[in-house]
């Protein structure tokens, strides 16, 4: 065993199909390897087993309730690798926000796994990974899809289909994201509640826009591969257009998003649950993101990331 174990994640970001994922459309995750989340164990001499965060910090045996999946995927491989008497203090240093539908919790389980598999000095396979990071996902988020462990722990995009498919794609895209946070959490139980309601009381027309997400996806999907950004951003705003009608949007999401394409985005669209959480927009060079990033920000966004998606331009 090595005196220090190290693991690394990642953000993710659903470029589309959320909701529509849901009734058996297709989807496609990002991976976003520039927010980062880094987990170090540390050995000890003494003092059991501790945990810093930026959520809490003390021993393992009093992480807080919304923690409890953290706290049995550590305990599990505790006793996986016959460690319960080893002492260590693990370290969680995360850029990603939590409740903003960009894997923080499954961000936080692989790179606790990879830690844990480093100290130990362990192979550590893909599939295992996942199963692993998964004992954390089932407390957290009940029954997962595994889209949001399998994204952050890639550097390729994913397509999904809950239940039948799952694989990684090449992208071949020279653009840049910028993302940024309404500052409100997202409410995704609402928001599914809100398109099922769509689907019960206006149903041929909610189901053409669940319809029409799942072709979009497969367009994007094209799009990503041949270095289209500019259907790629003509699609966000189609995108967004559906989700609107699906109810998960909400005011401050819009103001973002209207802002966004005013101010030479070529596409934007909101990401993961809805009503609250982060919008994204697609530009086509760095500096044009840059741009873009203060003027979101000088128009209520909280917090503003951006992600190259490829080689881009130093030009407007």
């Amino acid at each position: 065993m090595k005196e220090q174990g190290i693991g690394h994640s990642h953000a993710k970001i659903i470029l589309m199909g959320e909701h529509s994922v849901v009734y058996g459309e297709p989807a496609i995750a990002l991976p976003l390897p520039d927010i980062t989340l880094t987990v170090t164990i540390d050995r000890v001499d003494k003092g059991g087993h501790q945990i810093k965060s930026r959520y809490f910090t003390g021993p393992l045996n009093k992480l807080p309730k919304k923690m409890a999946g953290v706290q049995r995927l550590i305990t599990s491989l505790m006793h996986r690798f016959n460690g319960d008497s080893d002492q260590w203090v693990i370290t969680i240093k995360s850029q990603l926000p939590a409740e903003r539908g960009m894997g923080s919790s499954a961000a936080t389980a692989v790179a606790i796994v990879r830690a844990f598999f480093d100290l130990y000095e362990e192979h550590l396979n893909r599939e295992l990974l996942l199963q692993l990071a998964d004992i954390e996902e089932e407390v957290t988020h009940r029954s997962p899809s595994g889209l949001d462990a399998a994204t952050v722990s890639s550097t390729s995009p994913l397509y999904f289909i809950k239940g039948k498919e799952r694989n990684d794609f090449k992208m071949n895209l020279h653009a840049t994201m910028v993302i940024a946070d309404t500052g409100i959490k997202g409410a995704t139980k609402e928001a599914i509640a809100a398109v099922k309601n769509e689907l019960r009381t206006n149903h041929n027309d909610a189901q053409a826009h669940i319809n029409h997400l799942g072709k979009l996806v497969n367009l994007t999907r094209d799009y990503l591969k041949n270095d289209d950004s500019t259907n790629l951003g003509i699609a966000l705003n189609s995108a967004q257009f559906d989700l609107r009608a699906l109810k998960v949007s909400e005011p401050h999401l819009e103001r973002l998003i209207v802002t966004a394409n005013h101010n030479g985005a070529l596409g934007a669209k909101l990401t993961g649950g809805g009503r609250g959480g982060c919008m994204f927009a697609i530009t086509k060079t760095a500096l044009g993101a840059r741009k873009l990033a203060s003027i979101l920000k000088d128009n209520g966004a909280q917090r503003v990331w951006l992600q190259p998606l490829g080689d881009t331009e130093e030009s407007n």
